[in-house]
This record gives C-alpha cells, sequence and structure tokens, in this order.
C-alpha cells in the first residue's frame, strides 16, 4: 500500500498483518483518485471515510489537501493504526473514531462534501448504506457517496446512483445529490 498523490505521494504503508481489513488495492485506489481529480477539488474538503480499516484512503485525502478526514471503524486496532500513522505523519486534519458506522450515521449530523465507504463484502447491510447517508442528509449539496463492494453486487436501485466502475472484483457505486 502506497499514498499516490499529494505531500505523501510515494509513501509506504506497512500496517501489521493481524488487521481485520481488505484494503483496496493501489491500483483500483489509483484508479478511483484519477476518476476523482476530474470530478472534484481536493483542497479544502471535508471528507467521512466509513470502514476506515488501514486509513490508507484517509490518509490518501488528507495528503492532497482535504480540510477534513473524519475515519470511523470498529476495529480498536485499525482505529489505533491509523491515530499512530496520521501522528507520525502529521496529519492532523485526520479524525479517527472507533464506532459501528451504522450507529455513528444515526448520531452524525455534519455534512461532507465527499463520503467513502468500504464495508466488508459480506456485510448485508451495503445496500443502506446510500439510503442512510441520504435520509440522513450527511452530504453538502454537489457532494459525493463512494461505496465499494464486490462487483457482482448492484446498487443501482437508489435514486441517486449514478454509475458504477469495475475493477476485477471490486466496484465503486457513485451517488450524487
Amino acid at each position: 500500500m502506497r499514498i499516490i498523490g499529494g505531500c505523501l505521494r510515494g509513501l509506504r504503508l506497512n500496517p501489521p498483518k493481524n488487521l481485520p481489513v481488505r484494503p483496496t488495492t493501489d491500483l483500483a485506489k489509483e484508479a478511483l483518485f484519477n476518476i476523482l481529480q476530474n470530478k472534484i477539488e481536493f483542497e479544502g474538503i471535508r471528507v467521512l471515510d466509513l470502514f476506515s480499516g488501514t486509513g490508507n484512503i484517509s490518509m490518501e485525502f488528507a495528503s492532497r489537501g482535504a480540510a477534513q478526514v473524519v475515519s470511523v471503524d470498529r476495529s480498536i486496532h485499525c482505529v489505533n493504526y491509523l491515530k499512530d500513522a496520521a501522528r507520525q505523519h502529521e496529519l492532523n486534519n485526520i479524525k479517527v473514531y472507533k464506532d459501528d458506522v451504522f450507529k455513528y450515521l444515526l448520531l452524525e449530523s455534519d455534512k461532507f462534501d465527499l463520503i467513502f465507504a468500504d464495508p466488508p463484502y459480506d456485510l448485508n447491510r451495503i445496500p443502506e448504506l446510500p439510503k442512510l447517508i441520504f435520509d440522513r442528509e450527511l452530504l453538502l449539496p454537489g457532494g459525493l457517496l463512494i461505496v465499494e463492494h464486490q462487483s457482482m453486487q448492484n446498487l443501482s436501485g437508489h435514486p441517486a446512483f449514478v454509475e458504477q466502475r469495475k475493477y476485477g472484483h471490486s466496484s465503486f457505486s457513485f451517488f450524487g445529490n
């Protein structure tokens, strides 16, 4: 895993092997950020990273100039790793919370420019994420929700669905308001 852009470009991340994660591959992450580069201005945005795991995506946004990145994961080991990595690389724009994502979303009232969710692929509640996020109005006007999921899964039933991009067994579904 590495940071592919911004002030930490090229930084290799070496999380402990025992973390309960399936990190976004460098290939998929590079494709995602190439898409985003043409859609948004990273500088100054507010990002919510759900199921943040190693913090790979959080650190990428922070490296590219996001004003604030809020990272949520229920694993204390992932939370501690990301807190330590953010501190080590002086990414003061990352705030990390240990919480169940669905409980967190029910209580969150801040609004974000971009929300990224990378839930475990076997989580049967993945289709609930767009509904919950849009019902709670957690995106700012013109905001973007991206859900990473297995390519065989189809999330196009939500009215805010825009497109799905496939990268092997992984896909990104984009939603906008």
